[in-house]
Formats: structure tokens, C-alpha cells, sequence
């Protein structure tokens, strides 16, 4: 009996196999022994609905999801690890991960993550690592984790917070690790921490804290190692050295004043919403602590001067697809707590700086999907603070000198999706710290490169879906010396001239050339810190021009889809496959698979830094000269 049932049970066994093994989605490799799956850089929209049920490691790495809908894993319940880096993510939608109960590990590092909701992370019980790193979240709704109860590692590195509200990371009691390092913090709740017994260390470094919040520290009983460098901290209270010591808080000063109408308040995470009440005037009487205030989805049409009255503590200001065609003079007075302004989905056209006085501490703007024809002249000159400018899908013609007067302290500027063709040469100049700007989907038909200069720190300029047929020579000259980011992606590119990357090198870590329409590149060997190099759905001439680029490529250890277009006998092959180079004069003494391209002092020098975390290039071998 027991034989039968052992064989019947093996009988099972290899019919699941059978049938996990054919549902296998077409882009993706499935090592069903393992329960891996792997779908890598392959131009995926969506979450595949076949993968395997019992699958236990999922990599995603590299697609193109935009958004990650409620239950998208609902079919994978089995999940331990998910890997969705470099995936294109701008947001999680509330319920995404639900099912998720056995997930321990999740990767969303390198994303356009900008805010996550209350419920982004809802199902994640066992999650012990989360990886945020290089999104663009600039704001955490209190309550984001408080569903992650097995969770000791937090990694938010180099995303664009400035400031963290009070009992934001609520819920997470075994965090031993919160890595906070390269963001822009500059504010910081005096509970921002509390309710973390088991953090053992927290990593502020790379901020913008100008003195030690001591209040805030205090409450980090058992925390053993704090990591507070390249702060430009230029004050330390006397009582700060003596933090540890700190073992009561000082009562929170009761907030007054009773909820409007129809609207809730939560005295706990100092919130306050009137979201999709259809109001036509914004309310008043919310308690003087409020920080965050909700009314978005309303039909305001104007804000009047003195709109908020009372709240000096308010921080983040959410005012998304309330019909706004004006902000009057005065509108924000009173709000000297003010950080983020959110103005989404309005009908703006202009703003006068009137309308931000009283709001000094202004630092995220957010104006997405308006009725701008132009920046609005001189608006940001009483907004000394600004640091991220969102004015994307608008209608924008050109950018003109003048149009940033008072942005000194800018650092991302967000301009996609509007009718950009023209920017002055002197037009950013006033932003001297820029380090993203985002011009795709525009009508460029030139790089800017008179515009560029003066921008010492810029590190990331996309320029994809703009009407580019051509890059010329020392196009990106004037940003060489920062430059690590360069999008110049589904353009039209026709030619880039021999010596359009001049002054490009070591430190470009991402180039992004794919679906454009040349047929050969310029010489890119000096580009040897690249982490990503996209070449996919070009039409490479596979002659003996492109002899460089074919040696190049077998030295990296990088997927990146470079094809053959022609001629004919090579059209649909990877260029490092492609035969048509063995009759190039020089193909002996550099081919791949036979004699190493790599055996001589030049070839080897590119090569000689090892970065860490990757694994040497395939093929390369040192030269023994």
C-alpha cells in the first residue's frame, strides 16, 4: 500500500512538473528543480500570468512596468524572493504585493518610485529585506510599513526625501538596519523614530541636516552605530552629547481645534483628509498639528489668500485635480512648515511669486499636468529652499532666459511630455546645482548643448522621444566632468558623429541608446564604468566599421541587445555573433572564442579597475606584457 501511494504521489509530481514546465512565459528562462524564474531585460509591459504557480525566485529585472497593479502576484503565492529592479516602476498601486505572505526578500532599487501609499506594502508579512534604493520617493505616507512586521532591513538610500513625519516607520519592531544615506533631509519629526526597539543602526549621512536632531535621536534607545557624515551640521546643542542618557520625551503639545465637516482627522499620524467630497471651498478648522492635509479630487477652482489658517506645522499640502485655474497672492501665508505642494491634474497657467509668500521652507513643487505655455517668470523667487520642480505634461514651448530666476537651490528638474523645441542658452544658468533634468518627449531637434553649460553637477539629462536625428560633435561637453545618466533613447537617431561623446568616460554609468535608426556608433572604449548599456532594436551595419563596437561588446559583461540590421546574410543576429567580421583586416589578431581580443596592453587598461559587486568581463584576460 504504501509503495502505491509513494508511487502515485511521484506520478503527481512529474505531471505538475510537466505542466509547470509549459506554462513557462515565451521571454523567460524556468528552472523548475530551483522554482526560479527569469525574465530579464525583456521589454515586458506587464507581469507574465503563466509563471509557474510553485515558483520561489522571481527576477524581473529590466522590464517595463510602469505601474505595479493591485494583486499582481496573486498567482505566485509562493514567492521568497521578487526582483523588480530597473523596472521602470512609477507606482505601486495600494494592494500590490497582496499574497505575498512568504516573501522575504524584495528588490525595487533603481525605479521612478516618487510616493508610497499606506497600503503600497499591505501582504508583506514576512518581508525581512526591502530594497527602495535610487527611486524618486519624495514623500512616505505614515503607515506605509506598518504592515511589515518581520522586516530588518529599510533601504531608501538616494531617493529625494527631505523630510520624515512623526511614527513613519510605525510597525517595523525587529528593523535592526535603516539606511537613509544620500536623500535630502533636512527635516526631521521629533517621533520620526519612534517605536524602532530593535534598531541597531540608522545611516544619515549624505543629508542636508544642518544641526544634530538631538530630540529625534533620543529616541533611539539601543541604536549602536549612527552614521551622520557629509552633513553640513554647523551646530551641536549642548544637551545632544548627552543623548544617550535621554530615557523620557517631552509631552507633544495637544493639537486643538475640531475636524470640518465631513472630513477625518487623525490626531496619531497628525493627518487631515477631505479627499473626493466634492467641496467648493476648502474647509477650515483642522487641529493647529496637522502635517499632512488631503483635499485632493475636489472642484476649488481658486485658492484664496489666507486658505489655510492656523496650520504653521503643516508639511505636506495635497491639492491634486481640484479644478485650480488660480492660486492667489497670499494663498500659503502662515505656512512656514510647508515642504511639499502637490497641484496635479489642474488648469494653472501662471503663478506669481505673491502666491508663495509666507511658504519659505517650499521645497517640493509639484505643477504635472497643467495649462503652462511657458515657465511662470520669477514665480520661485521666494522659494530659496525649492529643491524638486515638477512641470511635466504641460504645454511648454521653450525655456527662456530668465524663465528660473530665484531656483538657485534647484537640483531635479522634471519637463516631460511637453512641446519644449527651443531652450536659451542661458536659461538654466540660474540653477547651478541641477543634477536631473528630464527633457523627454519634447520637440528638441538638437542636444542643448549651449544650455548646458554652467551646470557643474548635473549627473542624469534625458532626452528620449525627442525629434533628435543627429548628435554632433562635444555635444555633451559642457557636463562631461558629471554626467552618469545619459537617455537618448527612441529618438529617430540617425547618426552620431564620430566625436559626440568627447569628454564622456569612466563615469558614465548608464547609456541608453535603443530603438533608434543608426547603423553604427562612435568609439565608446573609454566608457568603462558602465552598469547599463542599452543598444536594443538598432539596425547596426555589421561591416568592418563596426569592428570596434564588436570587440567592445565581448568585453562587458553586460546584456545589451545589440543586433545586426544588415547586411542581409547578418540581419536578426547579435552583433558579437555575427560572422561577417571575420574578414575584416586585423579580425585574427582580436576575434573572440579564438585567439583572446583582450591580449595586448591597450585592450587590457580599460579594464584594470575592478568594481565591486561584478564579475570580470567574459573573456578578458590580463596581458602578460
Amino acid at each position: 500500500m504504501r509503495l502505491s501511494w509513494a508511487l502515485l504521489l511521484l506520478a503527481a509530481a512529474l505531471a505538475l512538473e510537466g505542466t509547470v514546465a509549459a506554462r513557462c512565459p515565451t521571454p523567460c528562462v524556468c528552472d523548475n528543480l530551483r522554482a526560479h524564474v527569469l525574465c530579464l531585460n525583456g521589454n515586458l509591459m506587464a507581469i507574465p500570468s503563466t509563471i509557474p504557480q510553485l515558483t520561489k525566485k522571481l527576477d524581473l529585472q529590466g522590464n517595463s512596468f510602469t505601474v505595479i497593479p493591485v494583486g499582481a502576484f496573486l498567482a505566485t503565492p509562493y514567492l521568497t524572493h521578487l526582483d523588480l529592479q530597473r523596472c521602470k516602476v512609477e507606482r505601486l498601486e495600494e494592494g500590490a504585493f497582496r499574497g505575498l505572505g512568504r516573501l522575504v526578500y524584495l528588490n525595487l532599487a533603481s525605479n521612478s518610485i516618487a510616493l508610497l501609499y499606506q497600503e503600497s506594502l499591505d501582504g508583506l508579512s514576512s518581508l525581512q529585506q526591502l530594497i527602495l534604493e535610487g527611486n524618486r520617493i519624495e514623500e512616505i505616507q505614515p503607515g506605509a510599513f506598518g504592515h511589515l512586521g518581520s522586516l530588518t532591513v529599510l533601504d531608501l538610500r538616494a531617493n529625494a526625501l527631505v523630510y520624515l513625519p512623526d511614527m513613519v516607520f510605525q510597525g517595523l519592531q525587529v528593523l535592526r538596519w535603516l539606511r537613509l544615506s544620500h536623500n535630502a533631509l533636512h527635516v526631521l519629526g521629533s517621533e520620526a523614530f519612534t517605536a524602532l526597539p530593535a534598531l541597531r543602526r540608522l545611516s544619515l549621512d549624505h543629508n542636508e541636516l544642518q544641526a544634530l536632531p538631538s530630540e529625534t535621536l533620543a529616541r533611539l534607545d539601543g541604536t549602536t552605530r549612527l552614521d551622520l557624515g557629509h552633513n553640513p551640521i554647523t551646530y551641536v546643542a549642548e544637551e545632544a552629547l548627552a543623548m544617550a542618557s535621554l530615557k523620557h520625551q517631552q509631552p507633544r503639545a495637544a493639537g486643538s481645534g475640531q475636524c470640518p465637516q465631513g472630513c477625518a482627522c487623525s490626531p496619531d499620524f497628525r493627518h487631515g483628509s477631505c479627499e473626493n467630497k466634492d467641496l467648493r471651498k476648502i474647509p477650515w478648522g483642522f487641529p493647529r498639528d496637522t502635517r499632512l492635509l488631503n483635499l485632493r479630487q475636489n472642484a476649488f477652482g481658486t485658492v484664496p489668500p489666507g486658505a489655510f489658517p492656523g496650520l504653521k506645522e503643516l508639511v505636506s499640502l495635497h491639492l491634486q485635480s481640484c479644478s485650480i485655474g488660480a492660486l492667489r497672492p497670499g494663498a500659503l501665508r502662515g505656512l512656514e512648515s510647508l515642504v511639499y505642494l502637490y497641484l496635479t491634474d489642474n488648469r494653472l497657467s501662471t503663478l506669481a511669486a505673491t502666491a508663495f509668500e509666507g511658504a519659505p521652507q517650499l521645497a517640493y513643487l509639484d505643477l504635472d499636468r497643467n495649462a503652462f505655455t511657458r515657465l511662470p517668470v520669477g514665480a520661485f523667487q521666494l522659494l530659496p529652499n525649492l529643491i524638486s520642480l515638477h512641470l511635466q505634461h504641460n504645454a511648454i514651448r521653450e525655456l527662456a532666459e530668465g524663465d528660473l530666476a530665484g531656483a538657485g537651490g534647484l537640483r531635479w528638474l522634471y519637463l516631460a511630455g511637453n512641446a519644449i523645441g527651443h531652450i536659451a542658452p542661458t536659461a538654466l544658468a540660474p540653477a547651478k546645482m541641477l543634477e536631473k533634468l528630464h527633457l523627454e518627449g519634447n520637440h528638441l531637434a538638437e542636444v542643448p548643448t549651449a544650455s548646458l553649460w554652467g551646470l557643474p553637477t548635473l549627473s542624469e539629462l534625458k532626452l528620449s522621444r525627442n525629434p533628435i536625428k543627429r548628435v554632433g560633435d562635444s555635444a555633451f561637453l559642457p557636463v562631461a566632468s558629471s554626467l552618469q545618466h545619459l537617455y537618448l533613447d527612441n529618438m529617430g537617431l540617425e547618426q552620431i558623429s564620430p566625436g559626440a561623446f568627447t569628454g564622456l568616460g569612466p563615469k558614465i554609468r548608464s547609456l541608453y541608446l535603443e530603438s533608434n535608426k543608426m547603423s553604427h556608433i562612435p568609439d565608446m572604449s573609454n566608457f568603462t564604468g558602465l552598469d547599463i548599456l542599452n543598444l536594443r532594436d538598432v539596425p547596426f551595419h555589421c561591416d568592418c566599421q563596426l569592428l570596434p563596437l564588436r570587440r567592445w561588446i565581448d568585453k562587458l559583461n553586460l546584456r545589451i541587445g545589440a543586433t545586426c540590421g544588415s547586411p542581409a546574410e547578418a540581419r536578426g543576429l547579435k552583433v558579437k555573433l555575427s560572422t561577417t567580421f571575420q574578414t575584416c583586416p586585423g579580425w585574427g589578431r582580436g576575434k573572440a572564442g579564438g585567439t583572446s581580443p583582450n591580449k595586448t596592453k591597450a585592450a587590457s587598461k580599460p579594464n584594470k579597475k575592478k568594481r565591486s559587486g561584478k564579475s570580470p568581463a567574459r573573456g578578458f584576460k590580463k596581458s602578460r606584457a
